[in-house]
């Protein structure tokens, strides 16, 4: 008997998207489907314990997020009661994400931990994304951003409430939904570049070898299409075709229980998208080979999800995206499952239309534009840059080479004497005083015949040539070594102009 637990744990990509846990619900005690002895003559093999299959990625950016938060629902008695008693319809219109309310203090308080976390892990990809973008220095509205992220509620960082719950599984429901569809998108993309590709290719050649270029490109268009007859996905041809080259099983002893026992290779009940995936290996094997040139891996993987979506649309009749045993069990009696029509492989279905490709090409031709646009830009905005910096070196080498004359200037001055660097001012000799000192030499120097003058007696003025010119000109030169203006007193009237005259002569 398997845990209900243990089913809704370790579920399908499918089952992560968050309503598609009622489904898990109905693997309550139930059974595997045994396998007949006398049909398949396989024996039965050892139980061993159980291990949990690893967690299948289902793509979305907030996987792990999602993945987390029903971990810790698991666990909860009352939740998983509420669970089982709880259709569809009321998961995908929001009335168990109600019963929130009523889980574990234990489990609130690590789902708000969890919320909390991927907050911060949604504020450091918003940061990131315009560091990149080179918005360093702009401040980011965290809040605003966040609301592109649809699935949790940013309006409260904080704590985990029964809106994140809701939202939580109206998202992952519309985003899975859509994740096949986007794949498409991808691939029609890949299909129109490697086109784009090979037509700018041929455009490089001469005459001659793009027409050897155009025969060797049918060469391998046909070569791959020559290939044998691929089974239309789950028909009874194609499984009956697993049933013996990968079980190794006679194909007359094909029984669709079994076989849907075999390939449910995590026991939960179900055929997930993996499984079913998995079961077209031996048709791909038909069409891509690695090793061969014409064959596209790329292709082949394409080629891969378009026979899944074929089989779910054929077999999935409640559109939960997991094939339960009784879908498979009808299914195999269709007529379609008894005599299919014949599968169209991509190569016989091409990805794009021509006005799809002209579009691309469009696109591709503004996205040229733009960049070479951009580029001109950048260099214009270099060739100012480096215009600038020649600038500023320039100068720079006349700053340098001021600061050089400076210094050489500085270091060729004479230092001046010490009285001129004391600010000492040399005294100036009134010239009545040295009237009167040649006066006094003249006296002492006189003849004998010659008396003094008696006291009382005012002498006669002395003419100024009687001074003696020895006096004066010992004195001139005195002061002309100090640098001081010599004194011409003792020329007579009209003479002295001459004599300035003369001194000012080099």
């Amino acid at each position: 008997m398997r845990s209900c637990v243990h089913n809704k744990m370790w579920g399908s990509r499918a089952f992560l998207a968050g309503w598609l846990l009622l489904l898990l619900v109905q693997l309550l005690c139930l059974e595997a489907v045994p396998i007949s002895i006398d049909k398949t003559k396989v024996k039965e093999p050892e139980k061993k314990p159980e291990e949990p299959p690893a967690s299948v990625d289902t793509g979305l950016h907030y996987d792990r997020y999602l993945r987390e938060v029903i971990d810790f629902l698991e666990k909860d008695q009352h939740f998983r009661e509420k669970l089982h008693n709880t259709d569809m319809e009321d998961i995908k219109q929001g009335k168990l994400a109600k019963e929130l309310d009523f889980v574990s203090h234990h489990v609130r308080t690590k789902l708000d931990e969890l919320k909390r976390q991927e907050v911060n892990r949604l504020r450091t990809l918003i940061k990131a994304k315009q560091d990149l973008e080179g918005g360093n220095d702009i401040a980011v509205d965290h809040q605003a951003l966040l609301k592109q992220f649809e699935y949790l509620n940013h309006m409260n960082p904080h704590t985990f409430e029964v809106e994140d719950l809701d939202r939580l599984i109206r998202s992952a429901t519309k985003d899975l939904e859509n994740y096949d569809k986007e794949r498409h998108e991808e691939f029609k993309r890949y299909e129109m570049m490697k086109e784009h590709d090979r037509q700018e290719h041929l455009k490089t050649l001469d005459d001659d070898e793009r027409k050897k270029e155009e025969e060797h490109y049918e060469e391998m268009k046909k070569k791959h299409a020559d290939h044998p007859k691929v089974n239309h996905p789950g028909s009874q041809n194609q499984l009956k075709e697993v049933w013996e080259e990968a079980d190794g099983l006679d194909p007359e002893d094909f029984d669709p229980k079994t076989f849907f026992n075999l390939h449910d290779t995590n026991g939960d009940g179900f055929f997930d998208e993996q499984e079913l995936e998995a079961l077209f290996t031996k048709e791909l094997e038909k069409i891509y080979d690695p090793t061969n040139e014409e064959d596209d891996m790329v292709e082949m993987e394409e080629e891969r999800l378009r026979m899944r979506e074929h089989v779910m649309n054929e077999v999935d009749s409640n559109k939960d995206r997991l094939v339960s045993l009784d879908e498979f069990l009808v299914a195999t009696k269709k007529k379609e499952f008894l005599e299919p029509d014949s599968w169209e492989t991509l190569e016989q279905n091409q990805a794009y239309t021509d006005d799809e490709m002209r579009e691309f090409e469009e696109h591709l031709a503004q996205q040229e534009q733009d960049l070479n646009q951009k580029a001109f830009d950048l260099q214009k905005q270099r060739d100012e840059l480096e215009r600038q910096q020649e600038q500023l070196n320039a100068q720079k080498m006349e700053l340098q080479q001021a600061v050089e004359h400076m210094e050489r200037l500085k270091s060729q001055k004479v230092d001046p004497p010490p009285e001129v660097l004391g600010n000492a001012v040399p005294e100036i000799p009134a010239v009545d005083s040295q009237l009167h000192e040649a006066q006094q030499q003249g006296h002492d120097s006189a003849p004998q015949g010659h008396h003094p003058v008696p006291e009382g007696h005012d002498p006669a003025p002395q003419a100024p040539q009687d001074i003696p010119q020895e006096h004066h000109g010992q004195e001139n030169q005195n002061q002309a070594q100090q640098g001081l203006p010599q004194t011409h007193d003792n020329i007579p009237p009209g003479h002295q102009e001459v004599v300035q005259s003369q001194n000012q002569l080099p």
